[in-house]
């Protein structure tokens, strides 16, 4: 499998640097955070996309998805407000736009989150034909979506990959799926390895980063106290063969490079302990 890192943690630079500083820190690859100063909505025009394309490939880095930014701002797919929905869905719609001139082959979505008053069936509902809308776009595109389960802080629709199953079965759209972050299914309870199986063939990106297991801080990976070994285990021998993303916090933007370094360390060493235990389980 390999790794690639959100470039969130590089938003105190311009994304042609982080880049550069991404790939000094021996990533595969790169998720392209959709807020300034990155690619927030439509403030890079096709000429510079094209040259940080370049620029990602003459690297050797490989786009692996684009995260528009959301959770809680500035969209909520599920808003009672038709004006704040239909924004939020053309904001989406501009991401998957960017995601395509990148060569990202998906764009991650958040559910959103009900606002006082509103039933959570009418935010369901919502959410549903957002979803709708905005897969038909991707589909145009040749790009997929994942729909990204969170803890009650960002949304209170789907906390857990069942219910994020759940979206998938109500939609019957083909080309939507779930982004796992471990740390999030570790907040609410889930076991990160059974929830890999149960996705199957639904399982289109993974984040990794850690925490206390009581609420969602996204640290460097051994940091915290969820168990990787287990995990990267099963999506080993569920066959996944995507990317894995380190998404880390706010916390380390004052010194990402050194956040970046030890996130790549960690998930390599955990990549080597999985890969030594079949090893030695065949002798």
């Amino acid at each position: 499998m390999n790794i690639s890192l959100s470039s969130f943690i590089y938003l105190n630079y311009p994304l042609g640097e982080a880049l550069e500083r991404i790939a000094q820190a021996g990533y595969d690859g790169i998720d392209i955070w959709g807020g300034r100063p990155h690619a927030y909505r439509k403030d890079l025009n096709h000429t510079q996309i094209s040259k940080l394309a370049e620029q990602s490939r003459a690297l050797g880095l490989t786009v692996a998805s684009f995260i528009p930014a959301q959770f809680r701002y500035p969209t909520c797919l599920c808003s009672p407000s038709d004006k704040v929905r239909r924004d939020s869905v053309n904001y989406i719609k501009d991401g998957l736009d960017a995601a395509a001139e990148f060569g990202a082959p998906l764009v991650s979505v958040c559910p959103g989150h009900t606002l006082f008053g509103q039933e959570l069936k009418d935010g369901w509902d919502r959410l549903l034909d957002s979803l709708n809308e905005i897969c038909s776009a991707a589909s145009r595109l040749g790009l997929r979506v994942a729909l990204e389960p969170a803890d009650k802080y960002e949304t209170d629709l789907v906390n857990t990959c069942e219910q994020a199953i759940q979206v998938i079965e109500d939609s019957g759209l083909d080309n939507l799926g779930v982004v796992l972050d471990n740390g999030h299914s570790y907040v609410v309870g889930e076991r990160a390895e059974e929830v890999v199986r149960r996705l199957g063939d639904r399982l289109y990106h993974v984040h990794l980063d850690d925490n206390n297991g009581r609420r969602d801080q996204h640290l460097i990976p051994g940091d915290g106290n969820f168990d990787f070994i287990p995990f990267l285990a099963a999506l080993r021998d569920c066959g996944y063969s995507g990317f894995l993303t380190a998404e880390l916090s706010w916390d380390y933007t004052i010194d990402p490079d050194q956040a970046a370094r030890a996130a790549n360390t960690r998930v390599r060493e955990y990549l080597q302990a999985v890969e030594g235990s079949v090893s030695a389980g065949k002798r």
